[in-house]
């Protein structure tokens, strides 16, 4: 118990800079005359913590005091950040570095902890191969050495020359200012802009890449989460985009608003099924989503639309209809 208690107050220490006793030992929820006994154990262990006196005085660490509690490497501790996503690890290409992480941190414990955390272990399943139908889960492939020549530019902040393959297009070498890296369902991507343009690119279609000694331009700090959510909002803006009304059953809503781009407008009929304006990326991708829904959906607009859906409905009947 004194042990993580030590652990915890360096941790502290760190991250926070100067704290009083008092403030320590509200943090570590003991009183202050333990934190006291600690700062003296760790002072005795070597760690190099120093006590400021007067009114806005406290305990601090030395300047560039590092721990080193499991002998973490640089890709081992990057691995650790993304391991909320097992998958995550695979795509940016830190699927060794978290294995070899995780042994590390299981080392690093007691023995008793360590049993039980194996234990824990086998009772968690993350993303498993196939989902509850038996369907693989596809993922793209991707070569470990391009994307972990793209992760050292991202992480370095230089810029980077990737050979990318756009759809229906020459592959071609671009040099970009890359900002981040995002996986969505087993889908990598960059963040970037190229000539102060924001740029998106999917990892399975750069086909080689440089990392270049030159900065890239790039904020210091970004909002990652935002980034993406701005692209997203730019991707569902553009193209050939379709507008529909649709009547939906309630009990299929999520499967709608889900395969669509945008919900425009809701409301209620009287028989209780919801009316809807959505939007979907093209004619293909309307009339694929409406199908998927059979009857517990109807496209009222635009007439094309109904069209197509009754087309493909004929043609079904027709190819299961009593034979002659």
């Amino acid at each position: 118990m004194r042990a993580n208690r030590l652990v915890s107050l360096v941790l502290l220490l760190r991250q926070r800079g100067r704290l009083s006793a008092a403030t320590l030992a509200r943090e570590l929820e003991v009183s202050t005359r333990t934190v006291l006994r600690d700062i003296e154990a760790l002072s005795a262990a070597g760690v190099p913590v120093y006590a400021e006196r007067g009114r806005y005085g406290g305990f601090a660490l030395l300047p560039g005091f590092q721990t080193e509690l499991t002998g973490l490497n640089h890709d081992e501790a990057l691995a650790l950040l993304v391991a909320g996503s097992r998958r995550g690890a695979q795509v940016f290409g830190l699927g060794s570095a978290l294995a070899s992480a995780m042994l590390k941190v299981v080392d690093a414990m007691p023995e008793g902890d360590r049993d039980t955390a194996a234990g824990a272990a086998q009772r968690l399943l993350i993303d498993p191969e196939t989902d509850i139908l038996s369907r693989p889960m596809a993922a793209e492939e991707m070569s470990d050495s391009i994307v972990a020549e793209v992760r050292r530019a991202v992480v370095a902040g230089h810029k980077l020359r990737i050979h990318y393959a756009a759809a229906d297009q020459t592959p071609k070498w671009r040099t970009v200012d890359p900002i981040g890296l995002v996986t969505v369902r087993d889908q990598g991507y960059l963040l970037a802009t190229r000539s102060g343009a924001d740029r998106t690119y999917r990892l399975s279609r750069v086909l080689a890449a440089e990392e270049l000694d030159e900065p890239a331009q790039r904020p210091d700090r970004v909002d990652l989460d935002r980034a993406w959510q701005e692209r997203s909002t730019q991707f569902r803006t553009g193209g050939d985009q379709v507008a529909a009304l649709v009547r939906v059953n309630p009990a299929r809503r999520e499967e709608l608003v889900g395969t669509a781009l945008a919900v425009c407008a809701e409301e209620t009929d009287a028989d209780g099924w919801l009316r809807l304006e959505v939007t979907f990326q093209d004619s293909r991708h309307a009339e694929w989503a409406l199908w998927q829904l059979a009857t517990d959906a109807e496209a009222l607009a635009p007439q094309w639309l109904r069209t197509a859906l009754r087309n493909r409905a004929t043609a079904i009947a027709t190819c299961y209809g009593v034979s002659s």
